[in-house]
């Protein structure tokens, strides 16, 4: 285990950039990369993606919430769409991807982590309907409410929904849990979207509910 390795493993930092390495670890540019490749070379640690990595599993003194990565990844974004709304759960179904709105460009990461799939989305306020998440582990991320990351997966897949039916039926959405949304909370983020496809959806979901 060399010195790098040591540094982010006494100070439980599992996922880690690298400029953070470079305050870390004195010495020169040339050495630290030299660092970095006999690191990752003996699986000590993983490459995520281009300047961000992180200790593998055996020294991970805590497991790396993937939510949390997702924002180191790619930011400004918060977790949305299937993934917000199997966290929520919502839908019964596994979600594979991490699926992200981001306030820049679309993109996506294929990882040694996993799938990072990032969509911009237009809205007026980027984090309204997001909530800070701590975790049993300390690790933060932002998480989109159920209202939100269904309007949002419904402008990512370019749906056209009329009513709280479509959603229930294609997603198998536990209709039981619209009933703990209330109009506040729809018009809040209704008023936050200018797609007319989101706001139809949700116009209409403000008829359907009843608090």
């Amino acid at each position: 285990m060399n010195r790098l390795t040591e540094h982010f493993l006494k100070h439980s930092l599992g996922v880690f950039t690298k400029a953070e390495i470079a305050t870390a670890i004195e010495g020169t540019e040339y050495s630290r990369n030299g660092l970095i490749k006999r690191a990752i070379a003996s699986g000590d640690i993983i490459n995520i993606r281009r300047g961000l990595y992180c200790l593998c599993p055996e020294l991970q003194k805590s497991p790396i919430s993937v939510y949390s990565l997702a924002q180191r990844i790619y930011g400004p974004s918060y977790i949305s769409m299937e993934s917000a709304l199997s966290y929520h759960g919502l839908i019964p179904e596994a979600v594979y991807t991490i699926t992200c709105a981001s306030f820049n460009n679309s993109k996506e990461f294929n990882t040694p982590l996993g799938l990072f799939s990032y969509n911009r989305i237009p809205q007026d306020i980027f984090y309204v309907g997001v909530e800070r998440i701590k975790d049993e582990n300390n690790n933060i991320f932002f998480m989109a409410s159920p209202i939100k990351a269904l309007a949002e997966y419904l402008y990512v897949h370019m749906l056209s929904w009329k009513d709280l039916v479509e959603p229930i039926e294609s997603l198998r959405i536990d209709e039981e849990r619209f009933n703990e949304i209330n109009r506040k909370e729809i018009r809040v983020i209704m008023d936050n979207y200018h797609n007319g496809r989101v706001k139809r959806f949700l116009e209409a979901w403000v008829k359907e509910v009843t608090l």
